[in-house]
């Protein structure tokens, strides 16, 4: 080896596209991949993973670490007729104002452990809670972001802080006092408090493990000229732009009766979209709003996890990988953490949609269903993010985690069908090593403060729910 890098050989590694058997992947000490080398005396100093792969690691482009708090514990019918996204979002309000800043901080610990555990090295955390309850700011305005930072500091996780505007409860709706921790009224403050954040980074995080973005909430939450104000500072500052769009039918109808506009339609009318753009769930999107966002070179983060415990519908993923648009990930709600069923999942959906099997058309290279959906899980969502990771190639860091081979998951497979089991078979007690930045985070599927992190987790719930948690 050259230098002070590092070196891992496995049995096999996943490189442009495909397992290679003999190959060695080196670092520098900064993390970023230097090269590749089969030479026998490279060989010979690499650190040995016997009988693993290794992979990319995986990107979770949109998650609210705050609600890991209400996982299972929304699964019964309440006193409405009709259980929707609405009255689960009642739920979701109540835990969002029992939480103090330690208890937000040991919610995203856990759920950033949990993301570590399945092979997710970095996450998109679309952050909304900014104020005390009942809607005071803390004296350190960003006091709640860098809770989530340095939770993501502390367990080794990659973050990407999408800072997010939320500024009324809805078109010719009343102010909503559960939402009050989430509200910044003037743009100018919201502007400013992003602004501190992105300069106090380097003080919280290892240099090249935490960035910040922007999130306008939604087209119901963020009036126009505050979107359209929120969207030139990421333009003018090369930031990701981070929107839920079209999660639910009333948010389309709202945006028509408000603008006379769909959500996408209003967004590709005010050049709101382009290539640093990700639209959240987009389900109940047009053709037309379609061809938008694959003009503008946009992105899709679908949450199939989420979105189908919340019943919200079906990414029309079959319609925006045919005209070209970047499907990413994100585990949203955190009910479940897993990229790799959110990635089967796209699939699935359409098979029971339409009945039939193998619905996504093949990639721009009639790439494989596996690998199309892998690179979703990687690449694309790395592209969302402006992570510099995503694939092992030279220049990007290496994230990485590997896959014990023997697992009775993907048991049998051979190189070339590997990526198969892996995208639909593989259980996540296969997943046994995760680094990032060439840094060893994961080993043997235990984290080093695992038990520290599930621990004070379970105390808090017990704090907050009381001897049901």
């Amino acid at each position: 080896m050259a230098g002070t890098e590092s070196g891992w050989l496995a049995d096999l590694i996943y490189t442009a596209g495909k397992f290679e058997s003999g190959l060695a992947m080196f670092a520098a000490p900064d993390g970023a991949i230097t090269r590749f080398s089969r030479e026998a005396g490279d060989l010979a100093k690499c650190r040995r993973l016997p009988n693993r792969a290794i992979l990319p690691g995986m990107i979770d482009v949109h998650s609210h670490s705050f609600q890991r708090v209400i996982r299972g514990r929304t699964e019964h019918r309440t006193t409405t007729q009709h259980d929707t996204f609405w009255t689960w979002r009642e739920s979701m309000y109540h835990a969002a104002n029992l939480l103090s800043p330690d208890a937000i901080y040991h919610a995203a610990r856990m759920a950033f452990l949990e993301m570590l555990l399945t092979g997710i090295t970095t996450v998109g955390e679309f952050h909304y809670l900014h104020h005390a309850p009942g809607g005071a700011p803390y004296e350190d305005r960003n006091l709640l972001a860098f809770q989530i930072l340095r939770a993501a500091d502390e367990v080794g996780l990659r973050i990407a802080l999408l800072r997010t505007a939320y500024v009324r409860a809805g078109w010719q709706k009343a102010g909503d006092t559960r939402q009050a921790r989430f509200i910044t009224p003037q743009v100018d403050d919201f502007l400013a408090d992003t602004d501190r954040l992105r300069a106090a980074i380097p003080n919280v995080c290892r240099p090249g493990r935490a960035w910040v973005g922007v999130a306008p909430h939604s087209v119901r939450a963020v009036p126009l000229e505050y979107l359209r104000r929120v969207a030139a500072y990421a333009r003018a500052h090369g930031l990701p732009l981070h929107m839920h769009v079209s999660e639910q039918p009333a948010e389309v109808e709202a945006s028509a009766g408000e603008y006379a506009l769909r959500p996408v339609e209003l967004l590709h009318e005010h050049g709101v979209l382009d290539s640093h753009f990700t639209g959240v769930h987009a389900i109940h999107i047009t053709a037309d709003e379609i061809a938008y966002l694959a003009k503008a070179e946009a992105t899709v983060c679908a949450c199939p996890t989420t979105e189908r415990n919340l019943g919200d519908g079906i990414v029309p993923a079959d319609a925006l990988y045919a005209a070209g648009v970047r499907i990413c990930f994100g585990s949203d709600s955190n009910v479940q953490i897993d990229p790799l069923e959110d990635a089967r999942s796209l699939e699935y959906h359409l098979r029971l949609k339409r009945l039939e099997r193998v619905v996504l058309p093949p990639g721009p290279e009639r790439d494989s269903l596996a690998r199309r959906l892998f690179v979703s899980a990687t690449d694309a969502g790395a592209a969302s993010l402006g992570a510099p990771s995503g694939r092992l190639e030279v220049g990007l860091q290496a994230d990485f985690f590997t896959v014990d081979l023997d697992d009775p998951s993907i048991a049998g497979a051979e190189p070339e069908s590997l990526l198969n089991h892996i995208v639909f078979s593989l259980e996540r007690a296969a997943i046994r090593d995760v680094f990032i930045g060439g840094e060893l985070i994961v080993s043997e599927g235990r984290h080093p403060q695992q038990r520290d992190i599930v621990t004070k987790f379970g105390a808090m719930q017990k704090s907050v729910w009381g001897s049901t948690a």
